[in-house]
């Protein structure tokens, strides 16, 4: 089929012009650092425009367009053989709040880049390979990270995806159909053969040990908690310390126990634990706050220790309620298990990175990411490339070079074409 493919390599600038044009959408200077940032919540407007540039790309490469019933969209190449199972490979264009362009966009952009490559020497596949776009797998507007990719691999059903509501109370049923998202492809239509994902590593591991692929073994469980800490609010210049109901002082209590988990030896210097935000009401200098809502991220390889760390979290939130006389109530809005990838992936991803000339090393996600969900029904992998700035991601510093990102897509293109071409 397509073995002269391991003479073939992507078209780096085509590529980088494409992730440039891609990032486009939402960019904004960030006042702080200078950097050029991404700022493309799922949904919004302007997640909607690149969408709509995404299925141009689609369309100039020749690729049937379908959308699924939570908007996950899928490019499809067509194989030789009809009816082979595809191999899809993808990712995300939503980005966090103020984040950069590279998180999830290379997960796209690097498989329609494959696509174009083979288009260009006209090389056909046995089965088909599809590129995937998958809905909200941040979970930073609304509360459910890889939704997309979890209702299509079965984790989550569609009615409980679309009732998600972001902070103003909209869901994501209602998104869908006002950005012209709602496709009618049945959810669990696509049944891959294979899931590959090509991703910026979100780290500095690669970087520090001047390595230019990750060959990704799995992905760290994740939970997510919610909490809403109600107090009393008062005068901040009349009432004593003493009498205080604070809720800022609550919150401010359990973020440092999440940083005191991570220091325990116990748990072998591998927990992470993050108070990614933290909203006090009414938020003024003068009032000592009735209400902080705050948002918690704990990740570790373990699910042993992540049920003893949750357990652990959960009594404290009972003694910060006794000790500042405030009530909290909390809502688990993520829990994911460990996952491992495919050692026969994994093994073509490195044969691929070798081949190269590419030095490599196997390595854990310690983030989440929609290779996770696809795991759970097909074989899947991943390829991480480094980034600049110790590999800083959720950032307008997020940035990885032309080659790096062409080294990412060209591992890809091999190990796209193996698994496309297996019987």
């Amino acid at each position: 089929m397509a073995d002269s493919s391991h003479d073939l390599e992507i078209d780096s600038d085509r590529l980088y012009e494409t992730i440039e044009k891609l990032a486009s959408y939402g960019a904004f200077d960030d006042p702080i650092t200078g950097a050029r940032g991404v700022n493309r919540l799922a949904l919004t407007d302007t997640d909607a425009q690149a969408r709509r540039q995404v299925c141009h790309w689609f369309d100039e490469a020749g690729l049937e367009t379908i959308i699924d019933a939570v908007g996950n969209m899928y490019g499809v190449r067509a194989g030789s053989e009809p009816g082979m199972a595809p191999v899809v490979s993808g990712s995300h264009i939503d980005t966090v709040p103020r984040g950069g362009a590279f998180d999830g966009a290379l997960g796209i952009l690097a498989p329609l880049e494959v696509v174009r490559s083979l288009n260009d020497r006209d090389l056909a596949t046995r089965r088909p390979v599809i590129v995937g776009v998958f809905t909200n797998e941040e979970g930073t507007r609304f509360n459910c990270d890889m939704l997309g990719s979890a209702v299509a691999a079965g984790r989550i059903d569609l009615d409980t995806a679309l009732g998600f509501k972001d902070r103003d109370g909209i869901t994501v049923g209602e998104e869908l159909i006002r950005t012209g998202f709602a496709g009618e492809i049945n959810v669990s239509a696509m049944r891959p053969h294979a899931y590959v994902e090509c991703h910026i590593e979100q780290g500095p591991i690669l970087g520090r040990e001047g390595l230019d692929i990750g060959v990704v073994t799995g992905v760290q469980a994740i939970f997510w908690h919610d909490v809403k800490i109600t107090g009393r609010a008062a005068h901040a210049g009349t009432t004593p310390v003493e009498y205080r109901r604070d809720p800022g002082v609550a919150a401010s209590r359990i973020n440092l126990k999440l940083r005191e988990l991570t220091e325990e030896s116990r748990f072998g210097g591998a927990l992470r634990a993050t108070m990614g935000g933290c909203e006090l009401s009414p938020g003024a200098y003068n009032v000592v706050p009735s209400q902080a809502r705050a948002s918690i991220d704990v990740r570790n390889p373990s699910d042993d220790v992540m049920d003893d760390v949750e357990g652990e979290l959960i009594t404290f939130y009972k003694w910060v309620e006794d000790k500042e006389n405030v009530k909290i109530e909390w809502e688990r809005v993520v829990r994911t298990r460990p996952i491992d990838f495919d050692p026969g992936v994994q093994e073509i991803i490195s044969s691929a990175a070798g081949a190269l000339g590419l030095g490599n090393r196997e390595m854990l996600s310690g983030a989440g990411h929609d290779a996770q969900e696809w795991a759970s029904i097909c074989k899947t992998g991943m390829i991480f490339i480094p980034g600049e700035h110790d590999g800083v991601s959720h950032s307008p510093r997020e940035h990885s070079t032309e080659a790096q990102c062409a080294n990412g897509a060209n591992v890809l293109l091999r190990t796209l074409v193996e698994l496309a071409d297996e019987a």
